[in-house]
C-alpha cells in the first residue's frame, strides 16, 4: 500500500506563493494552490497598465499555465475565508481542504490610516482591476474636462493628486504626467492636456524614503522637470469627490490616487496570530507562525526580521526568497533531512523609475540615474516578467512607446454599474458652445473623436 504523501497547501499565486509551489516540484508532496485569480500578475508593472502604456495581459499569465507541467501541483480557483489550525483545514466557502503543511501568501491591501471612507475615492494599486479602474479614471477626465464649458470644473478635472512618496507614487505621478503631456497633448480640441496639474503629496520629509539621499534627491527635480508639483511635509486629512484636504489648504482634484500604505491580508485574524501595525504576522526566523510548526507566513502577510534587527521590505525579490526558504524547509522535514538554518534575506538593490529616460537605481554601492538607470529598469523588470511572449510584448511596446511617445492601452471599459451612468452622458445635449463641422475636416466635431452611439 502506498503511503500517502503530505499535502501542501499554498494560499495566494503571488510572488512568494508561486516560487514555493514552484520550488517544491521535486518534494515528495502534493501541492494546492488556492487563488482567487486564474492568474498570477507582475505587480512592479500594475501603474503602466494604469496609465495605458501596457495592457492587463502584457503583465499576467494563467496560474495553470504556468504549472501545467508541474504534476505534484492542483490549483483552485476559490476565496479563502478561514482557517481551522485545530482540524487543519483551510475554508474557501463551501470547500475544505485540509494540509499537512499551510503556506501563507496572501499579500497586502491598501491601508487608509483609519480612513476606509477614502477608498471609494482614492483608489490604491494592488490588483489588476485597480489598474483599470485608475485607467478610466486618468481618461475620464480628460474626456469630462472636454465636453465643459466651466472653467473651474475643466481645472479641477485636469488634476491629479497621488498620495504617497514611494517608488509607486514616483512612478505614477510621473507616468500621469507624460500621458498628459505627450500621449494625448495633440488628441482634444476643446482643452490643453498639457496644462494638466499632476500634483505629489508625501507626508515625509523627502520622496523614495527607503533610497539614498542623493537618488531621492533626483527623483524629486526629475519630476519637477516633468512638470509635476512635489509636497512633502504635507498630510492629508480628507479625501473627497471634490479632491483632497491637507493640514493647511485644500486642492481641488478630479482624480486622486492613494499609494501612500499598505496593511496585510486578515490571515493574521484567521489564526489568532500576533502581527505588527500592518497586520503582518510575526514569525520566528524560520518563518513559521509562533505555536503552529506546520503554518508558514511569507511575503506581505509576514513580519520578518533580518539578523540584523531590521524589517525585511515587503518587495517581490524578498517574496520569492521567502518562499524558496519554506520549500526547502518543507522538502527538508518531509525527506527527514537537516533543516535549513534561519532565513536570510539578500538584497538585490531598489529601483524605481520616474519617467520617460529616467530612473534611480541602487546596487549595494552602485547608484544608477537618467537613461542609463531608466535603461537596467527595463532590462531588470523584462527579464523577471513570467513568459517569452510577455518578455517580447513589454520590450516592444516600451520600445514603441519611446520612439513615438504614444501609449496603445487607452481604453476606457465600462462595468455593469458604469454602463448605466455611460448611457446618461450620452443622453445629455452637447454644451451651447459645441459647433460640429461639415466641412474638409473629416467631419470630426470639435469634440474629437467621440462615440455618440
Amino acid at each position: 500500500m502506498t503511503a500517502r504523501r503530505p499535502k501542501v497547501v499554498i494560499v495566494g499565486a503571488g510572488f512568494g506563493g508561486l516560487t514555493a509551489a514552484q520550488s517544491l516540484a521535486r518534494a515528495p508532496v502534493d501541492v494546492t494552490i488556492i487563488d482567487r485569480h486564474n492568474f498570477h500578475y507582475f505587480q512592479p508593472l500594475l501603474y503602466q497598465v494604469a496609465t495605458a502604456a501596457l495592457s492587463p495581459a502584457d503583465i499576467a499569465w494563467p496560474i495553470r499555465g504556468i504549472l501545467r507541467r508541474q504534476k505534484n501541483a492542483t490549483v483552485f480557483l476559490a476565496d479563502v475565508t478561514g482557517i481551522d489550525a485545530q482540524a487543519r483545514m483551510v475554508q474557501a466557502g463551501s470547500l475544505s481542504i485540509p494540509y499537512d503543511y499551510l503556506v501563507l501568501a496572501t499579500g497586502a491591501t491598501h491601508s487608509y490610516f483609519g480612513h476606509p471612507e477614502w477608498a471609494s475615492v482614492a483608489p490604491g494599486l494592488k490588483q489588476i482591476e485597480d489598474a483599470t479602474v485608475i485607467r478610466r479614471k486618468i481618461l475620464l477626465a480628460f474626456e469630462h474636462a472636454e465636453l465643459t464649458d466651466d472653467a473651474n470644473e475643466q481645472r479641477r478635472l485636469l488634476t491629479f493628486v497621488v498620495v504617497g512618496g514611494g517608488p509607486t507614487g514616483v512612478e505614477m505621478a510621473g507616468a500621469i504626467a507624460e500621458v498628459a503631456h505627450h500621449a494625448l497633448s495633440a488628441e482634444f480640441r476643446r482643452i490643453d492636456p498639457h496644462s494638466a496639474r499632476v500634483i505629489l503629496i508625501e507626508a515625509g520629509p523627502r520622496l523614495l524614503p527607503a533610497f539614498p539621499e542623493d537618488l531621492a534627491a533626483y527623483a524629486q527635480t526629475s519630476l519637477e522637470r516633468m512638470g509635476v508639483e512635489v509636497r512633502t511635509n504635507a498630510r492629508v486629512t480628507d479625501c473627497t469627490e471634490a479632491g483632497v484636504d491637507l493640514e493647511e489648504t485644500q486642492i481641488a482634484a478630479g482624480t486622486v490616487i492613494w499609494a501612500a500604505g499598505v496593511v496585510a491580508s486578515p490571515a493574521a485574524e484567521w489564526l489568532g496570530a500576533e502581527h505588527d501595525r500592518a497586520e503582518r504576522i510575526k514569525v520566528e526566523p524560520n518563518l513559521k507562525v509562533p505555536g503552529r510548526s506546520e503554518i508558514f507566513a511569507i511575503g506581505d502577510t509576514a513580519s520578518v526580521v533580518d539578523s540584523d534587527g531590521k524589517t525585511v521590505p515587503g518587495i517581490a525579490p524578498a517574496a520569492k526568497q521567502m518562499g524558496r526558504y519554506v520549500a526547502r524547509v518543507i522538502a527538508a522535514e518531509v525527506e527527514k533531512k537537516t533543516s535549513p538554518g534561519p532565513f536570510r534575506y539578500r538584497h538585490q538593490g531598489d529601483l524605481a523609475t520616474i519617467g520617460r529616460k529616467s530612473a534611480v537605481v541602487k546596487l549595494d554601492s552602485i547608484h544608477l540615474t537618467g537613461f542609463i538607470g531608466w535603461l537596467f529598469w527595463g532590462i531588470a523588470h523584462v527579464y523577471f516578467l513570467i513568459g517569452l511572449r510577455n518578455r517580447a510584448v513589454v520590450a516592444f511596446t516600451w520600445l514603441w512607446n519611446y520612439l513615438t511617445l504614444q501609449r496603445g492601452a487607452r481604453l476606457i471599459t465600462d462595468g455593469p454599474a458604469e454602463q448605466a451612468t455611460a448611457r446618461d452622458e450620452k443622453a445629455r445635449p452637447l454644451p451651447s458652445s459645441v459647433e460640429v463641422s461639415q466641412g474638409p475636416e473629416r467631419n470630426q466635431s470639435r469634440l474629437g473623436r467621440a462615440d455618440w452611439r
